[in-house]
């Protein structure tokens, strides 16, 4: 009986183990990865991807803006916050071309072309002077850099609809065009985007017929180029090659889909800023 009886407990003795290893296993805890890095954001160069500027809410953080209605040509102090992943108010922000906040402005028929830049008070609360000059819908755009979760470095674009009451009259689109004026002096446009494919797009500026060679950096660049989609108004905001090349201003463009995008360029000249627009078709 002895061999048995032998046997038996060593039967036992591993069946105790192989129990106290698994739930030893199931105590453990599980391995943490590191966290992916986010590229940090550069508004310059390639594209790629829809366009932003769709939503409320992305990557985690929400606009709130304090009101959403305008009077036609009464200026009004806008205020919003950017909630982040916890809901509460984002203070922490990345200087962005020497801004920490840059908001931009455009009627749903793509006139009224604003680029304000906000001031943040201690709790997160941003106050900007806006003026909407006439009747409809307008899109007010935040862009920023805050950090996720993380840590790491995040690019976002919120939006949201300001109702101006009215009798609203959209402006037809201008047609596409290469030259565009502005403060007397023409801006001729070089290049095409094309489909998920990066295109040079350069800005030439010339005054009476010849290239203007005094421009002035403007938020750290040459030149700043808003892009924004017909239709859902996607938008992308671009800043080109740290220098000039042949005298141009030269973007790195990468459309999203087909379809028709007014182009915003902002350049600096005797320290005033100018704009130029133009719409451009991509097949």
């Amino acid at each position: 009986m002895k061999g048995p009886v032998v046997a038996g407990g060593l039967v036992l003795a591993l069946l105790l183990g192989f129990v106290i290893a698994r739930s030893t296993e199931r105590a453990a805890p599980p391995a943490v990865s590191a966290p992916t890095a986010i590229p940090s954001h550069s508004h310059g160069g390639a594209t790629a991807g829809d366009l932003a500027g769709l939503s409320l809410s992305a990557a985690g953080f929400t606009l709130a803006p304090s009101a959403t209605t305008f009077a036609a040509g009464a200026a009004q102090q806008f205020t919003f916050r950017v909630l982040g992943p916890d809901g509460k108010a984002v203070t922490r922000f990345v200087l962005n071309h020497e801004k920490l906040m840059h908001l931009v402005v455009a009627r749903h028929d793509l006139s009224g072309f604003q680029h304000l830049h906000p001031q943040m008070a201690p709790d997160g609360t941003w106050s900007v002077s806006l003026g909407l000059p006439s009747p409809g819908i307008w899109r007010i755009y935040t862009d920023f850099v805050s950090f996720d979760p993380a840590g790491a470095q995040v690019p976002v674009t919120l939006a949201v609809d300001a109702t101006v009451a009215g009798d609203y009259r959209p402006v037809p689109l201008p047609d596409p065009a290469r030259t565009a004026e502005t403060g007397g002096m023409t801006v001729t446009l070089e290049g095409t985007p094309a489909v998920n494919a990066t295109q040079p797009l350069s800005l030439r500026v010339l005054a009476g017929g010849a290239p203007v060679t005094d421009l002035e950096r403007y938020l750290g660049a040459y030149g700043h180029l808003v892009v924004l989609r017909d239709g859902d108004l996607g938008y992308l905001h671009v800043h080109p090659e740290d220098q000039l090349v042949g005298g141009a201003v030269k973007f790195w463009l990468s459309a999203p889909s087909v379809g028709r995008y007014r182009l915003y360029f902002e350049f600096q000249r005797a320290g005033q800023v100018h704009r130029a627009e133009f719409t451009v078709d991509v097949k």
